[in-house]
């Protein structure tokens, strides 16, 4: 069975995960964000609660 065989795939996944670790991400995690976020005031909001018509 051809699909068990993980000879040429191993080493395809292995070198793309290595790429992606080691040279694509340090790229992207370099770049600033353009919109960074604000920091809203926390609103507590007053919930009520449900009224049951069994209780």
């Amino acid at each position: 069975m051809p699909q068990l065989n993980p000879n040429p795939w191993l080493f395809i996944m292995i070198m793309s995960w290595l790429t992606f670790s080691l040279i694509i991400q340090p790229k992207l995690l370099s770049f600033t964000p353009t919109n960074t976020p604000l920091e809203k005031p926390s609103t507590s909001t007053e919930t009520t609660s449900w009224p049951w018509p069994w209780t």
